[in-house]
Parts: structure tokens; sequence; C-alpha cells
């Protein structure tokens, strides 16, 4: 790890590479120091764009800043310091400058401009910044903003700082002021992060139930973030919960190996969760969060559940169990996940809100309190608090954590007991995610797929209910193609990283039929890329 923290400082991103510019996706700037994607360089000309926006924006109030476990997030958070210092502004930072998980983050956003009675517009309004790569390899960093709203930027604003960065990059930075660590560390005010998430956790899930149960509990931080909220909610619930692994390593060396043999803090993963696997038999439900504790795993006496799997059953618990939440209230998923929650919603006689895959596409929802719960295929999701208010506007791997404990304690089902008794209900289905190669051209189409493309009236013998290119929700383009019939969907969308297409499908006929549709969208596609 030594070599990439070197390179970190000493390796100098050249603007006039495109592969070496700051870039935000679906989640920040990501990159490696050896590859001069992910430098001093880039925080410190990011961190100055940021400064611009929040300025621009009229943006007083602190800026809370947090940090995950993996090697380089340290020395990001300090030079994000030293710019922060210099330009004045005021930064909260997690107390004894410990790590600070996304979710807590963003509750700490909202609690400051909620307490201060802050409208979009306010003067005094709270932002953050976040150094995380996520579930993302050790040697990768990662760095992204969230806004008044408390939840990731959305492309206009990500887009305006990126632009702004890498102005500041090509003028090789000679307009960006820094200030000595140790200045930039003084400068910074503590803020007890994990003591008012925890204090207020009772808030959103029912942490009477869980303690009344007395379940017993595991939970395998992964070396991240939430090892110091779990170990805070040990002592502030008094709760039956063994922290299975305490382990801060920046090289993960404890992580086995993904299925592609990478090491990766995947908790939706069979495979990166083995550790967790091995001993699910000593408790009645375990969990396991990524190092920055935004998304969340459900291990129990059947395994480790698959995500989709999960947010259904939370989502026909939450409907049942939250009796102060309005009717009105919209559920959120996204495109590519499971039509079992389409399902559970109509039967509820609710209404779904479906949008394109990225958690930002909830983050007005539930700042706005119209949008009750918000869940993507991937394990990440956030909801309203149980008398309906904000609560993490970002991921939420913890809450979800306890939000299934809290399941169990109420029902006496284990999640997969009750999602057993979903499928009885609504039929079982099989979901499947496969990776096709295709060339730039085949790409570059996705962006002129309309409804009209698709001339085929059935699919896996099925007649076609629909075509979407934009999201029902809100709208908004999907970036790609989905088809559905009343037994199954597919859904493609081009990778924004590699030279191939994404196809997730689903189907409530089976196995093989499953493998019929995913054949009958390939040959579909081929069709219309051309």
């Amino acid at each position: 790890m030594d070599a990439i923290i070197n390179a970190f400082y000493e390796e100098r991103p050249d603007a006039a590479v495109v592969a070496e510019r700051v870039s935000f996706g679906t989640s920040g700037h990501r990159g490696r120091s050896i590859n001069r994607t992910f430098n001093a360089w880039h925080i410190w000309a990011i961190t100055q764009a940021v400064v611009d926006y929040r300025r621009d924006a009229g943006y007083q109030g602190p800026l809370f800043l947090g940090f995950d476990t993996h090697a380089l997030s340290r020395s990001a958070w300090e030079c994000a310091l030293q710019v922060l210092a210099a330009n004045n502004v005021p930064v909260f930072i997690e107390k004894g400058h410990g790590y600070t998980a996304t979710p807590l983050v963003s509750h700490a956003i909202l609690q400051h401009n909620r307490s201060h009675g802050l409208a979009p517009k306010g003067a005094g309004l709270a932002d953050g910044l976040i150094i995380t790569p996520s579930h993302n390899p050790p040697e990768d960093g990662g760095i992204k903003y969230n806004p008044y709203h408390g939840g990731p930027a959305d492309t206009d604003a990500t887009g305006w700082i990126e632009l702004r960065a890498n102005a500041y990059l090509l003028r090789k930075l000679e307009d960006v002021p820094l200030v000595p660590v140790e200045q930039a560390i003084a400068h910074a005010q503590t803020y007890d992060f994990t003591a008012h998430y925890v204090a207020q956790l009772e808030q959103v899930v029912d942490m009477g139930a869980v303690q009344q149960a007395n379940l017993t509990l595991g939970v395998d931080p992964m070396g991240g973030t939430a090892l110091p909220v779990w170990q805070a909610v040990i002592d502030h619930y008094r709760l039956n919960l063994e922290v299975v692994n305490p382990v801060i390593d920046p090289e993960f060396a404890f992580m086995p190996p993904d299925h592609d043999g990478k090491i990766r803090m995947d908790c939706s993963s069979s495979a990166a969760m083995a550790n967790l696997l091995k001993i699910k038999d000593r408790f009645d439900i375990a969990f396991g969060n990524d190092p920055d504790a935004d998304r969340h795993g459900i291990v129990d006496a059947n395994g480790l559940m698959n995500p989709n799997h999960f947010l259904a059953v939370c989502v026909d618990y939450l409907i049942t169990h939250r009796p102060e939440w309005a009717k009105t209230l919209k559920i959120g998923k996204t495109l590519v996940s499971s039509s079992m929650i389409d399902r559970v919603v109509a039967h509820h006689e609710r209404e779904l809100y479906e949008v394109p895959v990225g958690f930002k596409w909830f983050v007005d929802g539930l700042h706005e309190g119209w949008l009750a719960f918000g869940g993507e295929e991937s394990a990440g999701a956030s909801l309203l608090t149980r008398d309906g208010k904000p609560w993490s506007t970002d991921k939420d791997g913890i809450v979800l954590c306890l939000l299934a404990a809290e399941i169990m304690s109420v029902t006496g089902k284990s999640p997969s007991e009750y999602y057993r008794t979903l499928t009885e209900r609504f039929g079982e289905p099989f979901y499947k995610r496969v990776d096709t190669p295709c060339s730039p051209e085949e790409k570059a189409a996705f962006k002129n797929l309309s409804a009209e493309s698709v001339t085929e009236k059935t699919l896996a013998g099925d007649a076609i209910t629909d075509v979407l290119v934009a999201a029902p929700g809100n709208g908004a383009s999907i970036g790609g193609i989905k088809v559905t019939t009343d037994n199954g969907w597919f859904a493609a969308r081009p990778s924004g990283t590699e030279s191939l297409y994404k196809v997730y499908a689903e189907s409530f006929k089976g196995p093989q039929h499953l493998d019929e549709l995913i054949d009958n969208a390939k040959a579909l596609l081929a069709g219309v890329l051309k």
C-alpha cells in the first residue's frame, strides 16, 4: 500500500489526457493513484470546485466531511481539508478524526438543515463530501458530493463541478489555495456523527421490538466505517449483537476473494460474504456492510438473501407496519429491480415510482417526504422515519440491517421465510444479469432506441405489454431499453466503462423461461442495434 499512497502524492494527472481528468459517474469520481486517476491533484481540484459551487448556490453553513477505511481515503480527506480551510469554509469532521459512514453524513446534513429551518435557498445550508470508493478494491479511491438535500448530487451539479475541477487541473492548480495539513485539521470542528445517528435510530426502526425479541444477532462491518456505529448500537441499545470482525485493515487482507478473484467488499456477494456465511448458524440473523456502510447484506438460516428478495420483503412489511405513513406515499424501485416489488405494491393499492438505475433518482422524493422507500437492485435503500419524515437521502445499509432485525422480531419470520410467503401469494421470480460484448457503434446505438425500435409482438412466448426507453416514474431516460410481458421482462443498457452491454432479466415462469427470455433479448437487441 505504500506505493499506492506515494503515487497519490507524487503522480500528477494530465488534464489533456481524457482518462486522467475528473469524471463523475453515478457515485462521484473514482480511480487509482498509480493510474493517475485518483491523486492529490484530483482532490484539490474537486474540492475547490465544490467550494465554488456552494458559494454560487449561496451555502454558508458547514460542510460535513467524511472518509472511509480504504488506503487512500485518509490522505484524500486531508487534501480536501487543506482546500476547505484555505477557503475558510466551516467544516465538521468526526470526533477523534474517525471514519464516517455515508448514511451518517447524509443524516447530519438533513438534521442541520431541518433544525435550522432552512429552505433549499437558505443561506445557512449545510452540505457534505464523502471520501469513499464504496465496495471497490482496496487500491481504489473515490470522492462524492452531497448537497443540501443530503443525497448524491444530480448530474447538473456533478457536471458543473467536473468542468470546474478540470479547468483547475488544466491551469495546474495555480489558483487553488492550500494550507498545511496541521492547520487544516485545526480549522475543522468536531461533530459526533455516530452518537447523533445512533441515538435517533428508534425514529426509523422499532428498536424497542428488537430489544424485546432479544434475537442473537451478528454483524460483519467488512473492515469498514460501520464498525464504530455497530459498537455504539450495542452500547446504546444493549442488543445481543456480536461484531464478528472488528479489524480495520486498509489492505482488507481478511477478505475472501469475490467471484472473479478480486478483493471487493461487496456485502451482496456470497463469495465476499463467505466469512460470515461460515458462522451463520450461530445467529438468528446476521448482517454485513460495505466500507462506507451504504449497502446491506442480510444473512439468515437460508444463507445470504438476494437483494431483490429483501427489498420486496421490506416493502410489504413497511406498508403493513407503518401506520403513520400516508397511503399516498410512493414506493421507489429501479427499472432493473424485481417485479415482485411491483406485485406487492399493486396488491396494497399503493403507487410505484420506477426510475432509472442510480440512487440519485430517489433523493428528491425522500427529502420532500412523498417517497416512503427507495431501493435498488444492488443492495442499497433508504426510507422515511416511522412518522414519515426524511431520515437519510443516501443509501443506509445500517438501517436496512436493523430493519431486517425488526421484521424478524415483529413477525417471527426470518426475512427469507417472509419472502417465501410472498412467492406463495404472487409467484416465484427467477432473475439474472448477463454481460454481452458490444462494439462502440452498438453502444452508441442505445441512445437512439425508441419504443418503435421493437417491432416484435412477443417475447419468450408471451405478448409484449410495454417497451420503455424512459422510466415511468419520472420520465428520465434509462440509457437503454426495457421490454415487459405479463410473465417477465428484460432490460439492457451499455456499460459506462467497458465494451459490453448488460442484460437484466426476470421470469415468473421458471429458470428455463428465464434463459429463453435472455436468448430472445439478445436476438432482439442484435436486430435493433445495427
